[in-house]
């Protein structure tokens, strides 16, 4: 049964001098584009579902663009290492939610702090936002960013679900009015591990807390070089895959008042992953073959999966033109053949991912100095601890 969340991003006005009339326009704009809902749809939690739950809090003051680009250009691949996820015989889901701090534009009242997105299994909705995101100078307060996240985020009460906290920046972790280690016990109670990524230098991460930060709720500390240049392996198996990208577009069928949009959203993102490079972009389509990609918000093959879904109740003028005619056995069977063929382009990406993988692995360096490397190192040791394990 869908539910359907809308999530308030409560917003200030700043009250500033006159003689800061301009800075008070932007921060007047921000404001109000802050107090829009988010619509996420996601479903209620199936007992035989174990989810990774990762809350990332990203510092967007103005020297952290090289943090914002690894973000943008390491997220299919940090999608596509956990897609491997197994625990014995439960289906994996996995959720993100997004906060940026430490930014001039944001609401001081907030300690300046947003809310992107709460928890979203929108894999697309998610790297739109991340390539929204802007720097700017600003006060990075670290346990009041990480006392929000867990305040505002619909975090599993089940402890038998991965449950993480990743903060990223470079300032001391001290700063702010909420102290670090309060905001660590409240994680610690609620089975939630803060994992600490440190810009900068290992030592001064130490000295200025940040390992302290994870250690408290036994989480990891890792320090980032987060200006180095995400480098992306180019593989024979590429144009292959960016092909068949193409072709598994086509088997998408959106319905419902924000269908087509969603649908135009789709082709956004295949554009943004493809400005970094094309091995990102081949990334991104094989997180699309992935099962952690799913669209049942907007997408009839995907919706026609869950067993509460009635074909009959589509309203038929927020369909394809080509599909409005249809009657319901023909959009049924139309359905069908979408859904048998999106199936054998996906496992014919997975197949080639796995060559690809072989083909990295062998001409390839281990980089362990990147956000990728942190966060997929944070959640497997981690999530072995609850029985997860991963397999390729």
């Amino acid at each position: 049964m869908k539910t359907l969340y809308t999530w308030m991003l409560a917003g200030c006005l700043l009250t500033i001098p006159i003689s800061c009339q301009a800075k008070n326009e932007k921060n007047t704009e921000l404001a109000i584009q802050t107090e829009q809902a988010l619509e996420i749809y996601t479903s209620k939690t199936d007992p035989d579902t174990k989810n990774i739950q990762v809350a990332l809090l990203l510092d967007t003051s103005n020297s952290m663009d090289g943090l914002i680009d690894q973000a943008k250009a390491q997220l299919w691949e940090i999608v596509n290492e956990l897609s491997y996820a197994k625990c014995g015989h439960y289906e994996i889901k996995l959720q993100i939610a997004l906060y940026e701090y430490g930014n001039d534009r944001l609401p001081s009242q907030e300690g300046y702090i947003r809310q992107v997105l709460p928890f979203s299994d929108d894999l697309d909705e998610i790297s739109k936002e991340l390539f929204a995101l802007a720097t700017n100078g600003g006060n990075e307060y670290c346990g009041k960013v990480i006392n929000t996240s867990i305040n505002q985020l619909d975090w599993k009460k089940n402890n038998d679900h991965l449950k993480l906290i990743f903060i990223a920046g470079n300032e001391p972790f001290t700063q702010g009015p909420l102290d670090y280690k309060d905001a660590a016990i409240d994680a610690k109670e609620k089975d939630i591990t803060v994992n600490t990524i440190f810009c900068g230098n290992y030592a001064q991460g130490i000295n200025t807390k940040w390992k302290d930060g994870a250690d408290l709720t036994n989480g990891e500390y890792s320090a980032i070089d987060h200006n180095r240049e995400t480098i992306h392996i180019a593989t024979p198996y590429d144009d292959i895959i960016l092909q068949l990208n193409r072709k598994l577009n086509n088997t998408y069928i959106y319905y419902g008042n924000e269908g087509s949009k969603k649908i135009s959203l789709q082709a956004e993102q295949d554009r943004n992953a493809r400005s970094y490079s094309e091995a990102n972009a081949v990334s991104r389509a094989i997180s699309k073959s992935s099962g952690f990609y799913k669209n049942k918000s907007w997408d009839l093959v995907d919706a026609v999966e869950e067993e509460s879904f009635e074909i009959e109740e589509v309203v038929k003028e927020e369909l394809p033109i080509e599909l409005k005619e249809k009657s319901s056995k023909e959009l049924k069977q139309y359905i069908a053949e979408k859904s048998k063929e999106r199936k054998e382009i996906q496992d014919e990406i997975q197949n080639l991912n796995k060559k690809r993988l072989a083909y990295i692995k062998k001409n390839s360096k281990k980089d362990e100095a990147n956000l990728e490397a942190a966060l997929i190192k944070a959640i497997k040791t981690q999530g072995q601890k609850k029985s997860f394990s991963w397999e390729k």
